[in-house]
Protein backbone atom coordinates (compact mmCIF):
# COMPACT_ATOMS: atom_id res chain seq x y z
CA UNK A 1 0.00 0.00 0.00
CA UNK A 2 1.72 3.38 -1.12
CA UNK A 3 0.45 6.03 1.76
CA UNK A 4 0.32 9.66 2.13
CA UNK A 5 0.93 11.33 5.62
CA UNK A 6 -0.62 15.15 5.78
CA UNK A 7 1.36 17.35 8.13
CA UNK A 8 4.44 18.23 9.73
CA UNK A 9 4.19 17.89 13.08
CA UNK A 10 4.98 15.78 16.29
CA UNK A 11 1.46 13.94 15.68
CA UNK A 12 1.77 13.17 12.21
CA UNK A 13 5.73 11.76 12.78
CA UNK A 14 4.79 9.24 15.40
CA UNK A 15 1.78 8.17 12.91
CA UNK A 16 4.12 7.99 10.32
CA UNK A 17 6.84 6.23 12.26
CA UNK A 18 3.74 3.23 13.01
CA UNK A 19 2.85 3.09 9.90
CA UNK A 20 6.12 2.13 8.80
CA UNK A 21 6.52 -0.48 10.74
CA UNK A 22 3.26 -2.30 8.80
CA UNK A 23 3.96 -5.42 6.17
CA UNK A 24 1.32 -4.07 4.44
CA UNK A 25 3.34 -0.25 3.48
CA UNK A 26 5.13 -0.51 0.01
CA UNK A 27 5.78 3.20 0.29
CA UNK A 28 5.30 5.99 2.61
CA UNK A 29 5.24 9.81 2.22
CA UNK A 30 4.77 12.81 4.63
CA UNK A 31 3.48 16.12 3.16
CA UNK A 32 5.09 18.22 4.53
CA UNK A 33 6.95 16.94 7.17
CA UNK A 34 9.70 18.18 9.41
CA UNK A 35 13.36 17.36 10.05
CA UNK A 36 12.59 13.71 11.77
CA UNK A 37 10.28 12.55 9.61
CA UNK A 38 12.58 11.99 6.30
CA UNK A 39 14.00 8.83 8.26
CA UNK A 40 10.40 7.33 7.85
CA UNK A 41 9.14 8.62 5.17
CA UNK A 42 9.69 10.67 1.99
CA UNK A 43 9.43 14.33 2.99
CA UNK A 44 7.25 15.79 0.28
CA UNK A 45 6.86 20.14 -0.40
CA UNK A 46 3.11 20.85 -1.32
CA UNK A 47 1.16 23.27 0.13
CA UNK A 48 -1.38 20.86 1.82
CA UNK A 49 -4.07 24.01 2.12
CA UNK A 50 -4.10 23.61 -2.05
CA UNK A 51 -6.41 20.59 -2.14
CA UNK A 52 -5.68 19.94 -5.89
CA UNK A 53 -2.74 19.98 -5.49
CA UNK A 54 -2.35 16.98 -2.94
CA UNK A 55 -4.92 15.16 -5.33
CA UNK A 56 -2.70 16.22 -8.44
CA UNK A 57 0.59 14.73 -5.96
CA UNK A 58 -1.79 11.31 -5.08
CA UNK A 59 -2.82 10.71 -8.91
CA UNK A 60 1.15 11.39 -10.33
CA UNK A 61 2.56 8.97 -7.16
CA UNK A 62 -0.15 6.42 -7.26
CA UNK A 63 -1.05 6.84 -3.34
CA UNK A 64 -3.44 4.33 -1.88
CA UNK A 65 -4.41 5.79 1.04
CA UNK A 66 -4.23 9.34 2.22
CA UNK A 67 -3.58 9.64 6.24
CA UNK A 68 -5.00 13.25 7.21
CA UNK A 69 -3.13 14.54 10.60
CA UNK A 70 -3.98 18.26 11.31
CA UNK A 71 -7.22 19.76 12.72
CA UNK A 72 -7.37 22.43 10.05
CA UNK A 73 -7.16 20.19 7.08
CA UNK A 74 -10.10 18.15 8.53
CA UNK A 75 -12.22 21.13 9.22
CA UNK A 76 -11.32 22.73 5.37
CA UNK A 77 -12.71 19.24 3.92
CA UNK A 78 -9.34 17.73 2.65
CA UNK A 79 -11.05 14.45 3.37
CA UNK A 80 -14.41 15.16 0.97
CA UNK A 81 -11.81 16.63 -1.81
CA UNK A 82 -9.26 13.62 -1.85
CA UNK A 83 -12.44 11.05 -1.47
CA UNK A 84 -13.92 12.88 -4.60
CA UNK A 85 -10.88 11.95 -6.40
CA UNK A 86 -10.95 8.33 -5.90
CA UNK A 87 -8.70 8.08 -3.39
CA UNK A 88 -9.31 6.57 -0.09
CA UNK A 89 -8.52 8.80 3.25
CA UNK A 90 -8.85 8.56 6.64
CA UNK A 91 -10.30 11.99 7.60
CA UNK A 92 -13.96 12.81 8.36
CA UNK A 93 -16.03 14.70 6.30
CA UNK A 94 -16.24 18.70 6.69
CA UNK A 95 -19.74 18.26 7.84
CA UNK A 96 -18.66 15.64 10.98
CA UNK A 97 -15.57 17.65 11.55
CA UNK A 98 -17.74 20.85 12.73
CA UNK A 99 -17.45 18.58 16.31
CA UNK A 100 -14.00 20.19 16.33
CA UNK A 101 -14.70 23.38 14.08
CA UNK A 102 -17.35 24.97 16.17
CA UNK A 103 -17.32 24.50 19.64
CA UNK A 104 -21.35 25.72 19.18
CA UNK A 105 -21.77 22.78 16.84
CA UNK A 106 -21.11 20.38 19.43
CA UNK A 107 -23.13 21.99 22.21
CA UNK A 108 -26.34 21.96 20.03
CA UNK A 109 -25.31 18.10 19.47
CA UNK A 110 -25.04 17.62 23.09
CA UNK A 111 -27.86 19.59 23.86
CA UNK A 112 -29.74 16.99 21.63
CA UNK A 113 -28.54 13.98 21.58
CA UNK A 114 -28.63 14.43 26.05
CA UNK A 115 -24.89 14.47 26.25
CA UNK A 116 -23.38 15.37 29.61
CA UNK A 117 -21.48 18.54 29.49
CA UNK A 118 -21.20 21.88 30.92
CA UNK A 119 -24.31 24.37 30.87
CA UNK A 120 -23.16 27.27 28.35
CA UNK A 121 -24.10 30.18 26.32
CA UNK A 122 -23.41 30.82 22.57
CA UNK A 123 -22.94 34.48 21.38
CA UNK A 124 -21.93 36.60 18.23
CA UNK A 125 -21.51 39.62 19.74
CA UNK A 126 -19.10 41.16 22.74
CA UNK A 127 -22.67 42.87 24.39
CA UNK A 128 -24.69 39.89 25.15
CA UNK A 129 -21.16 37.89 26.05
CA UNK A 130 -20.46 39.91 28.37
CA UNK A 131 -24.07 40.83 30.01
CA UNK A 132 -24.24 36.82 30.19
CA UNK A 133 -20.63 36.49 31.96
CA UNK A 134 -22.11 39.65 34.49
CA UNK A 135 -25.30 37.07 35.30
CA UNK A 136 -23.06 34.08 35.53
CA UNK A 137 -19.84 35.53 37.40
CA UNK A 138 -16.53 33.56 37.58
CA UNK A 139 -15.10 30.41 37.87
CA UNK A 140 -15.87 30.71 33.95
CA UNK A 141 -14.60 29.44 31.28
CA UNK A 142 -14.32 31.52 27.80
CA UNK A 143 -13.80 29.45 24.21
CA UNK A 144 -13.09 30.84 20.75
CA UNK A 145 -15.66 28.62 18.77
CA UNK A 146 -13.54 28.15 15.89
CA UNK A 147 -9.81 26.12 16.11
CA UNK A 148 -6.97 28.33 17.65
CA UNK A 149 -4.33 26.14 17.82
CA UNK A 150 -4.99 24.81 21.44
CA UNK A 151 -4.67 28.69 22.63
CA UNK A 152 -8.55 30.04 22.43
CA UNK A 153 -9.31 28.68 26.00
CA UNK A 154 -9.60 31.03 29.18
CA UNK A 155 -10.32 29.24 32.23
CA UNK A 156 -11.08 32.50 34.47
CA UNK A 157 -10.55 32.47 37.96
CA UNK A 158 -12.38 36.25 38.37
CA UNK A 159 -14.66 38.35 36.37
CA UNK A 160 -11.58 40.67 35.10
CA UNK A 161 -10.16 37.86 33.07
CA UNK A 162 -13.34 36.39 31.56
CA UNK A 163 -14.11 40.13 30.41
CA UNK A 164 -10.19 40.32 28.91
CA UNK A 165 -10.86 37.16 27.30
CA UNK A 166 -14.10 37.99 25.65
CA UNK A 167 -13.12 41.51 24.42
CA UNK A 168 -9.47 39.87 22.76
CA UNK A 169 -11.84 37.43 21.04
CA UNK A 170 -14.02 40.02 19.47
CA UNK A 171 -11.14 42.25 19.05
CA UNK A 172 -9.69 39.73 16.21
CA UNK A 173 -7.10 37.95 18.59
CA UNK A 174 -8.31 34.24 17.01
CA UNK A 175 -9.53 35.71 13.88
CA UNK A 176 -12.28 34.48 12.00
CA UNK A 177 -12.80 31.66 15.04
CA UNK A 178 -13.15 34.06 17.94
CA UNK A 179 -16.02 35.87 15.78
CA UNK A 180 -18.23 33.54 18.42
CA UNK A 181 -17.76 32.95 21.59
CA UNK A 182 -18.98 30.20 23.58
CA UNK A 183 -19.52 30.82 27.67
CA UNK A 184 -19.06 27.25 29.86
CA UNK A 185 -19.89 26.89 32.93
CA UNK A 186 -16.85 26.13 35.03
CA UNK A 187 -16.80 22.22 36.32
CA UNK A 188 -14.64 21.32 39.00
CA UNK A 189 -12.65 17.80 38.88
CA UNK A 190 -10.18 15.96 36.59
CA UNK A 191 -9.51 16.02 32.63
CA UNK A 192 -9.13 12.98 31.27
CA UNK A 193 -8.99 11.79 27.04
CA UNK A 194 -10.71 8.90 25.47
CA UNK A 195 -10.10 8.19 22.01
CA UNK A 196 -12.39 5.90 20.41
CA UNK A 197 -12.18 4.95 16.20
CA UNK A 198 -15.17 5.42 14.12
CA UNK A 199 -16.24 4.23 10.95
CA UNK A 200 -19.77 5.83 10.56
CA UNK A 201 -21.55 2.93 12.38
CA UNK A 202 -19.13 1.08 14.53
CA UNK A 203 -16.48 2.19 17.03
CA UNK A 204 -13.24 0.59 18.35
CA UNK A 205 -12.24 2.74 21.51
CA UNK A 206 -8.41 2.86 22.12
CA UNK A 207 -7.05 4.14 24.48
CA UNK A 208 -7.12 6.48 27.57
CA UNK A 209 -4.70 9.95 28.17
CA UNK A 210 -3.86 12.87 30.05
CA UNK A 211 -2.48 16.10 28.56
CA UNK A 212 -0.90 19.00 30.25
CA UNK A 213 -1.55 22.00 28.66
CA UNK A 214 -0.53 24.85 30.97
CA UNK A 215 3.46 26.17 29.61
CA UNK A 216 4.68 25.94 33.48
CA UNK A 217 5.16 23.01 36.44
CA UNK A 218 2.28 22.71 38.53
CA UNK A 219 -0.13 23.75 35.55
CA UNK A 220 0.88 27.79 35.98
CA UNK A 221 1.11 29.68 33.07
CA UNK A 222 -0.98 30.07 29.86
CA UNK A 223 -2.74 27.34 27.91
CA UNK A 224 -0.81 25.73 24.81
CA UNK A 225 -0.54 23.41 22.64
CA UNK A 226 -0.34 20.66 25.09
CA UNK A 227 3.37 20.57 26.60
CA UNK A 228 3.29 16.59 27.55
CA UNK A 229 1.60 13.69 28.18
CA UNK A 230 1.08 9.98 29.28
CA UNK A 231 -1.34 6.68 28.54
CA UNK A 232 -2.91 4.96 29.82
CA UNK A 233 -4.63 7.58 32.56
CA UNK A 234 -5.82 4.94 35.76
CA UNK A 235 -7.81 7.84 36.80
CA UNK A 236 -10.40 6.89 34.07
CA UNK A 237 -12.21 3.50 35.69
CA UNK A 238 -13.63 0.72 34.03
CA UNK A 239 -16.83 2.02 35.53
CA UNK A 240 -16.16 5.66 34.07
CA UNK A 241 -14.96 4.06 30.91
CA UNK A 242 -18.30 1.97 30.41
CA UNK A 243 -20.34 4.91 31.46
CA UNK A 244 -18.51 7.42 28.80
CA UNK A 245 -18.98 5.18 25.95
CA UNK A 246 -22.70 4.78 26.61
CA UNK A 247 -23.38 8.25 28.02
CA UNK A 248 -20.92 10.48 24.84
CA UNK A 249 -19.27 7.90 22.63
CA UNK A 250 -22.37 6.24 21.32
CA UNK A 251 -25.04 9.30 21.47
CA UNK A 252 -22.42 11.36 19.28
CA UNK A 253 -22.10 8.50 16.93
CA UNK A 254 -25.73 7.80 16.09
CA UNK A 255 -26.65 11.26 16.38
CA UNK A 256 -24.52 12.20 13.51
CA UNK A 257 -25.55 9.10 11.63
CA UNK A 258 -28.70 10.60 11.81
CA UNK A 259 -28.30 13.97 10.93
CA UNK A 260 -26.72 12.26 7.32
CA UNK A 261 -22.95 12.78 8.45
CA UNK A 262 -21.52 9.89 9.83
CA UNK A 263 -18.36 9.97 11.79
CA UNK A 264 -15.62 8.33 10.04
CA UNK A 265 -12.27 8.92 11.69
CA UNK A 266 -10.82 8.90 15.58
CA UNK A 267 -13.29 11.02 18.16
CA UNK A 268 -10.91 12.41 20.62
CA UNK A 269 -12.53 13.09 23.77
CA UNK A 270 -11.78 15.41 26.66
CA UNK A 271 -13.74 14.82 29.29
CA UNK A 272 -14.17 16.12 33.01
CA UNK A 273 -14.45 13.64 35.79
CA UNK A 274 -16.92 15.00 37.97
CA UNK A 275 -18.99 14.37 41.18
CA UNK A 276 -21.86 13.91 38.61
CA UNK A 277 -19.86 11.59 36.66
CA UNK A 278 -17.73 12.05 33.03
CA UNK A 279 -18.51 14.88 31.07
CA UNK A 280 -17.72 16.19 27.82
CA UNK A 281 -15.44 19.20 27.61
CA UNK A 282 -14.78 19.07 24.16
CA UNK A 283 -13.98 17.12 21.11
CA UNK A 284 -11.42 16.74 18.46
CA UNK A 285 -11.68 15.24 15.22
CA UNK A 286 -8.45 13.91 14.85
CA UNK A 287 -5.55 12.19 17.04
CA UNK A 288 -4.08 14.57 19.74
CA UNK A 289 -0.83 16.15 20.12
CA UNK A 290 1.18 15.00 21.95
CA UNK A 291 -1.21 12.12 23.54
CA UNK A 292 -0.55 10.67 19.59
CA UNK A 293 2.89 10.13 20.04
CA UNK A 294 2.27 7.97 24.20
CA UNK A 295 -0.60 5.94 21.83
CA UNK A 296 1.67 5.17 19.34
CA UNK A 297 4.93 3.92 21.20
CA UNK A 298 2.06 1.50 23.44
CA UNK A 299 0.12 0.43 20.51
CA UNK A 300 0.98 -3.71 19.84
CA UNK A 301 -1.27 -3.67 16.57
CA UNK A 302 -0.81 -2.87 13.22
CA UNK A 303 -1.91 0.76 12.72
CA UNK A 304 -2.51 1.05 9.05
CA UNK A 305 -4.95 -1.52 8.60
CA UNK A 306 -7.10 0.08 11.63
CA UNK A 307 -6.55 3.26 10.08
CA UNK A 308 -8.09 1.70 6.92
CA UNK A 309 -10.96 0.16 8.17
CA UNK A 310 -12.26 2.96 9.43
CA UNK A 311 -11.96 4.70 6.07
CA UNK A 312 -13.13 1.67 4.33
CA UNK A 313 -16.45 0.89 7.11
CA UNK A 314 -15.10 -2.51 8.13
CA UNK A 315 -13.99 -1.58 11.17
CA UNK A 316 -16.65 -4.52 13.11
CA UNK A 317 -13.66 -7.03 11.83
CA UNK A 318 -10.62 -5.66 13.64
CA UNK A 319 -9.48 -5.34 17.46
CA UNK A 320 -6.65 -3.18 19.13
CA UNK A 321 -3.77 -4.50 21.20
CA UNK A 322 -2.06 -2.50 23.65
CA UNK A 323 1.42 -3.39 25.34
CA UNK A 324 1.25 -3.77 29.23
CA UNK A 325 2.95 -0.32 29.45
CA UNK A 326 3.30 3.36 30.09
CA UNK A 327 4.36 6.04 27.90
CA UNK A 328 5.03 9.50 28.69
CA UNK A 329 6.40 12.33 26.30
CA UNK A 330 7.87 15.51 27.02
CA UNK A 331 8.05 18.68 24.99
CA UNK A 332 10.97 20.76 24.47
CA UNK A 333 9.76 24.05 23.14
CA UNK A 334 11.00 27.71 22.10
CA UNK A 335 11.69 30.28 24.67
CA UNK A 336 8.93 31.95 24.57
CA UNK A 337 6.20 29.69 23.54
CA UNK A 338 2.74 29.90 23.67
CA UNK A 339 3.43 33.31 22.70
CA UNK A 340 6.51 35.27 20.22
CA UNK A 341 9.36 33.27 20.06
CA UNK A 342 12.48 32.77 17.97
CA UNK A 343 13.46 30.38 15.00
CA UNK A 344 16.42 29.03 13.72
CA UNK A 345 18.44 27.79 16.32
CA UNK A 346 20.56 24.55 16.44
CA UNK A 347 19.55 21.23 18.44
CA UNK A 348 22.62 19.13 19.29
CA UNK A 349 22.19 15.57 20.85
CA UNK A 350 18.68 14.39 19.73
CA UNK A 351 20.09 11.92 17.40
CA UNK A 352 21.56 8.48 18.48
CA UNK A 353 18.78 8.76 21.44
CA UNK A 354 16.14 6.39 20.38
CA UNK A 355 16.05 2.51 21.54
CA UNK A 356 13.27 0.07 22.59
CA UNK A 357 12.55 2.42 25.21
CA UNK A 358 12.57 5.95 24.00
CA UNK A 359 11.69 7.93 20.55
CA UNK A 360 12.71 11.58 20.33
CA UNK A 361 9.57 13.07 17.65
CA UNK A 362 9.99 16.00 15.82
CA UNK A 363 7.54 18.69 15.49
CA UNK A 364 9.21 21.96 14.67
CA UNK A 365 12.08 21.10 13.33
CA UNK A 366 14.20 21.36 9.82
CA UNK A 367 16.96 20.14 8.60
CA UNK A 368 19.95 22.57 7.35
CA UNK A 369 22.76 20.24 5.75
CA UNK A 370 23.83 18.03 8.96
CA UNK A 371 22.03 20.80 11.41
CA UNK A 372 19.14 20.32 13.31
CA UNK A 373 17.24 23.67 13.46
CA UNK A 374 14.18 25.01 15.42
CA UNK A 375 11.42 25.99 13.30
CA UNK A 376 8.54 26.19 15.72
CA UNK A 377 7.11 26.74 19.07
CA UNK A 378 6.63 23.07 20.32
CA UNK A 379 9.90 21.74 18.71
CA UNK A 380 10.86 17.70 20.06
CA UNK A 381 8.64 15.15 22.26
CA UNK A 382 10.78 12.78 23.64
CA UNK A 383 8.82 9.57 24.62
CA UNK A 384 9.26 6.77 26.92
CA UNK A 385 8.02 3.22 27.88
CA UNK A 386 8.45 2.25 31.36
CA UNK A 387 6.95 -0.71 33.11
CA UNK A 388 4.70 2.39 35.16
CA UNK A 389 4.43 6.18 34.96
CA UNK A 390 7.81 6.96 37.38
CA UNK A 391 10.59 4.49 35.19
CA UNK A 392 8.70 6.04 32.00
CA UNK A 393 9.13 9.81 32.94
CA UNK A 394 12.66 9.05 34.18
CA UNK A 395 13.64 7.65 31.02
CA UNK A 396 11.91 10.24 28.86
CA UNK A 397 13.35 13.54 31.14
CA UNK A 398 17.19 11.09 30.95
CA UNK A 399 16.36 11.61 27.26
CA UNK A 400 15.71 14.93 27.80
CA UNK A 401 19.15 15.77 29.45
CA UNK A 402 20.82 14.19 26.38
CA UNK A 403 19.75 17.23 24.04
CA UNK A 404 21.65 20.47 23.82
CA UNK A 405 19.77 23.36 22.87
CA UNK A 406 19.85 26.70 25.16
CA UNK A 407 16.85 28.09 23.62
CA UNK A 408 14.37 25.28 24.52
CA UNK A 409 12.55 24.30 27.92
CA UNK A 410 10.53 21.69 29.10
CA UNK A 411 8.20 21.53 32.29
CA UNK A 412 9.76 18.82 35.19
CA UNK A 413 6.97 17.31 36.64
CA UNK A 414 4.98 15.56 33.56
CA UNK A 415 2.60 13.40 35.14
CA UNK A 416 2.69 14.67 38.54
CA UNK A 417 -0.84 13.84 38.92
CA UNK A 418 -0.38 10.29 38.81
CA UNK A 419 2.81 10.36 40.24
CA UNK A 420 1.19 11.46 43.53
CA UNK A 421 -1.41 8.99 43.24
CA UNK A 422 0.99 5.93 43.40
CA UNK A 423 3.53 7.58 45.51
CA UNK A 424 4.35 5.16 48.65
CA UNK A 425 2.13 6.69 51.52
CA UNK A 426 4.57 7.86 54.84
Amino acid sequence: MRVLVIGSGGREHALAWKIAQSPLLTKLFIAPGNGGTGAVAENVVIDITDHQAVVNFCKLMAIDFVVVGPDAQVVAGLGDDVRAAGITCFCPSKAAGQLEGSKGFTKALCDEMNIPTAGYGRFDNEADALAYLYTRGAPIVIKADGLAAGKGVTVAMNVEDAEEAIIDCFAGAFGASGAEVVIEEFMEGEEVSLFVLCDGTNILPLTTAQDHKRAFEGDTGPNTGGMGAYSPAPVMTLGIYEETLERVIWPTVRGLAARGTPYQGVLYAGLMLTDQGPKLVEYNARFGDPETQVMMMRMESDLLPLLHAVATGTLADHDVRWKDQFALTVIMATEGYPGAYGKGSEIKGAEGIDSDTIHVFHAGTRRDGKRLLAAGGRVLNVTALGKDIREAQERAYAGVDQIVWPEGFCRRDIGWRELARTAPRA
